[in-house]
Protein backbone atom coordinates (compact mmCIF):
# COMPACT_ATOMS: atom_id res chain seq x y z
CA UNK A 1 0.00 0.00 0.00
CA UNK A 2 1.14 3.51 -0.77
CA UNK A 3 2.15 5.70 2.17
CA UNK A 4 0.16 8.84 2.89
CA UNK A 5 0.42 12.01 4.97
CA UNK A 6 -2.08 12.73 7.76
CA UNK A 7 -3.90 16.08 7.66
CA UNK A 8 -2.28 17.21 10.93
CA UNK A 9 1.18 16.46 9.56
CA UNK A 10 0.34 18.29 6.33
CA UNK A 11 -0.51 21.44 8.25
CA UNK A 12 2.76 21.28 10.21
CA UNK A 13 4.80 20.72 7.04
CA UNK A 14 3.04 23.61 5.30
CA UNK A 15 3.52 26.02 8.21
CA UNK A 16 7.24 25.29 8.51
CA UNK A 17 7.83 25.43 4.75
CA UNK A 18 9.08 21.84 4.62
CA UNK A 19 6.51 21.00 1.93
CA UNK A 20 6.31 23.46 -0.96
CA UNK A 21 4.85 21.54 -3.88
CA UNK A 22 1.23 20.44 -3.91
CA UNK A 23 -0.96 19.02 -6.65
CA UNK A 24 -4.61 18.06 -7.03
CA UNK A 25 -5.56 15.03 -9.14
CA UNK A 26 -8.92 13.74 -10.31
CA UNK A 27 -9.89 10.57 -8.42
CA UNK A 28 -13.00 9.12 -10.08
CA UNK A 29 -15.77 11.59 -9.28
CA UNK A 30 -13.69 13.47 -6.71
CA UNK A 31 -10.30 15.08 -6.17
CA UNK A 32 -7.27 14.09 -4.12
CA UNK A 33 -4.46 16.28 -2.80
CA UNK A 34 -0.81 15.21 -2.87
CA UNK A 35 2.39 16.80 -1.65
CA UNK A 36 5.93 16.27 -2.74
CA UNK A 37 8.47 15.12 -0.18
CA UNK A 38 11.85 14.57 -1.76
CA UNK A 39 11.21 12.76 -5.05
CA UNK A 40 7.92 11.10 -4.00
CA UNK A 41 4.36 12.38 -4.21
CA UNK A 42 2.33 11.35 -1.16
CA UNK A 43 -1.47 11.67 -0.90
CA UNK A 44 -3.21 13.27 2.04
CA UNK A 45 -5.15 10.85 4.21
CA UNK A 46 -7.97 11.39 6.64
CA UNK A 47 -8.40 9.66 10.00
CA UNK A 48 -10.82 7.12 8.54
CA UNK A 49 -9.64 6.68 4.96
CA UNK A 50 -6.21 5.87 3.47
CA UNK A 51 -6.63 8.65 0.87
CA UNK A 52 -8.90 11.65 1.40
CA UNK A 53 -11.15 12.47 -1.55
CA UNK A 54 -13.00 15.79 -1.91
CA UNK A 55 -16.16 16.11 -4.01
CA UNK A 56 -15.20 19.39 -5.68
CA UNK A 57 -12.14 21.41 -6.55
CA UNK A 58 -13.65 24.31 -4.59
CA UNK A 59 -13.69 22.14 -1.45
CA UNK A 60 -10.01 21.28 -1.96
CA UNK A 61 -9.27 24.99 -2.33
CA UNK A 62 -11.02 25.79 0.95
CA UNK A 63 -9.12 23.03 2.72
CA UNK A 64 -5.79 24.27 1.32
CA UNK A 65 -6.54 27.83 2.43
CA UNK A 66 -7.35 26.52 5.91
CA UNK A 67 -4.04 24.69 6.32
CA UNK A 68 -1.94 27.48 4.79
CA UNK A 69 -1.26 26.15 1.30
CA UNK A 70 -0.94 29.15 -0.98
CA UNK A 71 -0.22 27.51 -4.36
CA UNK A 72 -1.00 24.16 -5.96
CA UNK A 73 -1.06 22.53 -9.37
CA UNK A 74 -4.26 21.03 -10.80
CA UNK A 75 -3.94 17.97 -13.09
CA UNK A 76 -7.08 16.98 -14.96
Amino acid sequence: MKKAIAQDTLQALGETGAAREFRVLREGEGWRLELRLGVRWLPVRSRREPVRVWRSLTAVGRFCAGVGIKALTVEL
